[in-house]
C-alpha cells in the first residue's frame, strides 16, 4: 500500500515538473528573436530586405541556334592500290604538315605494271620503226604508220600512269592538320578505298547550323556570333558568319548558315555539338537582377520599395520582361529608371508589409 502511494505521488510530481518547462520554453520563445516583433519580423516589425536601384543596361538582340562543328578541311586517307603496309610513319593524334609521308606500301603490284607498260613500249616502238621503213619504201601505205604512231603514244601514256602509280608506293598528308586513330600496322594488307587515318585542318572551325528563312534579312556574311559546348562550361568561342546557303529546305523552312571561328588551342574538334549564338544588334534597356523577378503563370512581378508613414513599404508591381543576359531581366513595363526595388528573398514578403533596407536607417 505504501509503495503504490509513493508512485503516485512520484508520477504527479513528473507531470508537474514538465509542465514548468514547457511554460519557460515558451517563455523564452516570446522573448527571443525569431518571435513576433523580434528582429526576424513579424507583428509590429519590419522585415530586412536587400534592394537594387533600376538602371538601364545594354542587351544584345540575340538568336540562339544548335549546329555541329566541323574542321576547315577534313578527309579519310585511304589506299588506291591493293598492297601491303610496310611501314606506319605517324603517331594517333599526331599534327602533320602538307606532304608528311604517313604509310609506305609494297611495291609488288606497281613493279608489275612498271615491266608490263615499258614491254608495250618496247614492241609499240618497234611496230612503229617496221611501218616507218616499209612506208619509206613504199611497200606499205601510210595508214598503218599512222596506226603504229598511235598504238606508240597510247603505250607511252601507260607506261607514265604506271610510273605516277609507282609514286603512290608512300601515301602522303595532303594538307596540315591532325591526325585521327588507325588501326593499321605493318603487314596489314589494304585495297582501294581503305582508310587508314583521318586527317582534319582545326586551325579553323567551321559550324553549320539551321537559320530560319524569317531571320535571314537579319543574318549575312561577317554577322559576330558565339559559341558554347558541354565540354567546356564557362568558355565562350567568338567568330563570324562566313556564308549562307542559297536554297532554303522546304521542309524546315532554313538555310545552312555557315560560322568560321578560330581554334588555335585545338579545343573545339569536329562532330562537337556547339550551341551558337547570333547577335544582331545592342540596345538599353530598364533591368533588375534576376532574384528580383518572382515569375507567376505567364506574368512576372517584383517588390518596388515605396515611402510610407513610419517607414517603408514593400508594393507588388507587375512587370512586362524581356530577355535575359548575363544575371539581369530586361524589364519592358512595369517600373521607371531609379525606383528602388527588392533585390532578393521575395518569398518571404507580402504586398504592403514593412521593410527595412540593409545599411539603411528607416529614415534613408
Amino acid at each position: 500500500m505504501i509503495k503504490r502511494h509513493f508512485l503516485l505521488v512520484a508520477a504527479g510530481v513528473l507531470i508537474l515538473l514538465m509542465a514548468v518547462a514547457v511554460i519557460v520554453r515558451l517563455s523564452f520563445a516570446d522573448e527571443g528573436g525569431g518571435g513576433p516583433g523580434g528582429p526576424g519580423g513579424g507583428r509590429g516589425g519590419a522585415q530586412e530586405v536587400a534592394a537594387v536601384e533600376t538602371t538601364e543596361r545594354t542587351f544584345s538582340d540575340t538568336l540562339q541556334l544548335v549546329g555541329v562543328a566541323r574542321g576547315q578541311r577534313s578527309v579519310e586517307i585511304a589506299s588506291t592500290n591493293t598492297e601491303l603496309i610496310t611501314r606506319v610513319l605517324f603517331r594517333d593524334g599526331q599534327s602533320v604538315r602538307a606532304g608528311a609521308p604517313l604509310v609506305e606500301l609494297q611495291a609488288r603490284e606497281q613493279e608489275a605494271g612498271m615491266i608490263e607498260a615499258r614491254a608495250r613500249v618496247e614492241q609499240a616502238q618497234r611496230d612503229y620503226d617496221r611501218s616507218k621503213e616499209l612506208v619509206d619504201r613504199g611497200i606499205a601505205p601510210r595508214v598503218n604508220l599512222e596506226q603504229a604512231e598511235s598504238a606508240l603514244k597510247s603505250a607511252q601514256a601507260s607506261l607514265e600512269a604506271a610510273e605516277a602509280r609507282r609514286g603512290e608506293r608512300v601515301i602522303r598528308a595532303p594538307f596540315s592538320g591532325v591526325l585521327g586513330l588507325t588501326t593499321v600496322t605493318p603487314g596489314t594488307l589494304v585495297g582501294p578505298g581503305t582508310v587508314i587515318t583521318t586527317l582534319d585542318d582545326i586551325s579553323t572551325i567551321r559550324i553549320d547550323f539551321p537559320l530560319p528563312e524569317r531571320y535571314l534579312s537579319r543574318v549575312q556574311s561577317g554577322t559576330p556570333i558565339s559559341a558554347t559546348a558541354d565540354a567546356f562550361p564557362g568558355s565562350q568561342f567568338t567568330g563570324r558568319i562566313a556564308r549562307v546557303d542559297t536554297r532554303i529546305d522546304e521542309v524546315t523552312r532554313s538555310a545552312t548558315a555557315r560560322a568560321e571561328l578560330p581554334n588555335p588551342e585545338g579545343r573545339i574538334r569536329p562532330g562537337m555539338s556547339m550551341r551558337v549564338t547570333v547577335r544582331q544588334g545592342q540596345r538599353q534597356s530598364l533591368a533588375v537582377p534576376e532574384s528580383a523577378i518572382q515569375y507567376e503563370g505567364e506574368g512576372a512581378f517584383l517588390y518596388r520599395i515605396m515611402p510610407a508613414e513610419g517607414g517603408r513599404i514593400a508594393q507588388r508591381v507587375e512587370v512586362e520582361t524581356g530577355v535575359v543576359e548575363d544575371g539581369y531581366v530586361e524589364i519592358l513595363s512595369g517600373l521607371d529608371a531609379g525606383e528602388t526595388v527588392v533585390a532578393s528573398g521575395l518569398n518571404r514578403i507580402q504586398p504592403g508589409a514593412p521593410v527595412t533596407v540593409a545599411g539603411r536607417s528607416p529614415g534613408q
